[in-house]
């Protein structure tokens, strides 16, 4: 164990971040490696790993973002990852992330980095949260608690980023040094001197097999024989046999108590006068009743944000002023003069034409939908409105298996379905990961869908969208209430921190929007290119008005809507925003009536996901499960569409 020792980080030596989850972890993560990162897999795992590369000094240093924990006694993939990584890899430096504003959750994972003698950095994230809190740190008498450097930081604002830069510089070892009563340090003196030697400490190795950790076996049986591994386990159980309580909480215990008394020495709490008006706000947005007229206002808002300006105003801008009146019309004239063969002419300005359908759905239609939607995100999530949504709405996730959690994934499905399914991991049981999976491909439709689709709404009366999203949200809790029946499992605790509600940073939300819409530039719209090549060939073929006509009867005289949606559902299976995209251009065309745009829109939000969520899935919860997801999903997003038909046809009700 190095005492007070400090040395200078040479080039090329690894700098790993780790903490709790939501202390801000990606955001130091990516101000101190710019915009390039690589994420992969770790070796054997299902956990997403970040790296990139920081440039201090002129030279460059390899970082890992490793995954949100809890512990280095690992009871999660996520934390059992993060350990192997300190425990395997040639790490040079930590960085620990920690919420200034709630210390006791991580400092026993800084004490767990002391003892296993690793040179790391504290900083103390949203230090501005925990100032308007009154909680004051005395960063110097916490620096000397601990032995190393303190970083106070505001990573949102990029407050504090010269100060951890230049600490990265020097490694510096923690002092802390905890006793854990007689029994216990002599089975870790005897544990010690069985271990080979590794990247970490003997002592915090010794004390995570005295805690019953048994995600260390691979790892001993790799490196150890069995007689030394089996001396080990008799050890163990020697230790435990003088304890009437689990060794590992007696561990933990003796932490929290050193935690308690850092926490006690360095911190100051201060009564302070909070604005009234934001307290309350914050209170109503997460009550039960309260909430609801809260969330309406949020709702129309968005709505007013994204179906009327980015969908009509925006939208109209560009489709009918800028491709309508220049691109499209100076790009036709130019392939009816150079263009003779009309196979080739038809594949740029044609029906199905890159330019006149890809491009013009894509950018004229969608970007602006798209982008409006992608700022209205960002304000929510850093308003700190989205944690208390998942207060809220935690009795109603309840019921269906699952805890206030679930509404995180299932918003930031709102952006991508794709990432919300890998984000069903803070989901702590396998039961809970599959109904979130199931959702997100049901009914929560991704940005893009989601922005055209309120286009579609923006042009009919509020009461479609009302009925929407009210058919939506029913279908979504009474498949997640069945599938809660169904599926047999465990629902985990709900145990949730509440940022304090703030008026976003704008830099911030300019930032993320640009970073969305180059991932929409680079990602979404190739792929309407090639929805557009494939209805290009299908029709040149013919094969599409086959189809038409195969799916006539489901889609004309079950959904009752034009033949021509057939395109828009067949190409749902490509990606659904496209899809949906098709459907709004049969609704600017005057194709489909108010009560149709209600079918249309129910049915294409219930379809199969897209291909990317479909191979994530199959990732994330095995082939089985996807391919009984998708099973269901099909057949059950055209019967929900042909008894809506049916009630309204029935009833004579026009929307």
């Amino acid at each position: 164990m190095h005492s007070h020792a400090t040395e200078t980080l040479k080039k090329g030596e690894k700098i790993v971040i780790v903490g709790n989850p939501n202390v801000g972890k990606s955001v130091i993560f990516g101000l101190l490696t710019g915009r390039y990162a690589t994420v992969s897999n770790y070796p054997g795992t299902t956990v997403t790993i970040t790296g990139g590369s920081c440039n201090l000094g002129g030279n460059s240093f390899p970082v890992i973002d490793t995954p949100g924990i809890n512990t280095l006694i690992p009871m999660s993939e996520d934390e059992v990852v993060t350990r192997d990584i300190l425990l395997n890899e040639s790490i040079k430096l930590v960085v620990q992330v920690l919420d200034s504003k709630n210390l006791s959750r991580g400092l026993p994972i800084t004490i767990q980095l002391a003892e296993m003698g690793l040179p790391f950095i504290l900083v103390l994230n949203m230090w501005d949260e925990a100032n308007s809190r009154g909680i004051n740190i005395d960063v110097k008498r916490l620096a000397s608690a601990m032995g190393t450097f303190i970083i106070p930081t505001i990573a949102v604002e990029k407050k504090g980023l010269k100060e951890l830069r230049d600490a990265l510089s020097e490694k510096k070892y923690p002092s802390i040094l905890i006793n854990y009563g007689s029994v216990i340090e002599e089975g870790i003196k005897e544990i010690e001197n069985i271990l080979p030697e590794s990247n970490i400490s003997r002592r915090a190795i010794a004390l995570m097999l005295l805690a019953g950790d048994e995600s260390l076996k691979s790892w001993l049986k790799r490196l150890i024989n069995y007689p030394d591994i089996t001396r080990i386990e008799s050890v163990r159980r020697e230790v435990q046999e003088k304890f009437f309580e689990p060794v590992g909480y007696l561990i933990n215990q003796i932490r929290s108590k050193r935690c308690d008394k850092i926490i006690a020495d360095t911190v100051v709490k201060n009564r302070i006068e909070r604005n009234a008006i934001t307290i309350h706000l914050g209170n109503w947005a997460m009550h039960p009743v309260w909430g609801i007229p809260v969330l309406l206002v949020v709702l129309i808002l968005l709505y007013e944000f994204v179906g009327v300006l980015g969908a009509q105003t925006l939208s109209e801008l560009l489709e009918d002023g800028l491709f309508g009146g220049y691109i499209n019309p100076y790009i036709t004239m130019w392939a009816d003069s150079f263009i003779q063969d009309s196979f080739f002419r038809d594949l740029f300005v044609g029906e199905y034409g890159i330019i006149t359908m890809a491009l013009t759905y894509s950018i004229a239609i969608i970007l602006p939908i798209v982008g409006t939607f992608f700022i209205a995100f960002g304000i929510l999530e850093d308003s700190g409105y989205l944690p208390r949504l998942a207060i809220m709405v935690h009795k109603i996730f309840k019921s269906m298996g699952l805890s206030g959690k679930a509404v995180l994934p299932m918003v930031l499905g709102l952006g991508c379905d794709t990432m919300a399914t890998l984000t069903a991991r803070i989901m702590e049981t396998r039961r809970e990961r599959i109904i979130v999976t199931l959702l997100l491909a049901l009914g929560v439709p991704c940005s893009a869908q989601l922005g055209v689709i309120l286009g579609m709404l923006g042009g009919v009366s509020f009461i479609v969208t009302i009925l929407w999203a009210g058919i939506i949200t029913l279908i979504l809790f009474l498949v997640g209430l069945l599938a809660s029946k169904l599926i047999k499992g465990d629902t985990s605790d709900f145990v949730f921190d509440i940022p304090p509600l703030r008026v976003p940073v704008l830099s911030n939300i300019i930032i993320k929007t640009l970073s969305r819409i180059n991932w929409y530039l680079k990602e979404a719209v190739p792929l309407f290119i090639v929805g557009t090549l494939i209805l290009f060939t299908l029709d040149k073929i013919g094969v599409l008005k086959t189809i038409e006509v195969i799916a006539s009867p489901l889609v004309v005289n079950f959904l009752g809507l034009p033949q021509k949606a057939t395109d828009a559902f067949l190409i749902g299976f490509l990606r659904r925003d496209y899809g949906a995209a098709g459907l709004y251009a049969l609704s600017e065309a005057g194709l489909l009536n108010p009560n149709q745009i209600l079918v249309s829109l129910v049915t294409i939000t219930l379809f199969v996901p897209c291909v990317a969520n479909l191979l994530v899935m199959i990732k994330e919860r095995g082939s089985k499960t996807t391919i009984a997801i998708v099973a269901f999903i099909f057949p059950f997003a055209f019967i929900v569409g042909g008894v809506i038909n049916f009630v309204l046809n029935i009833f004579g009700i026009k929307l």
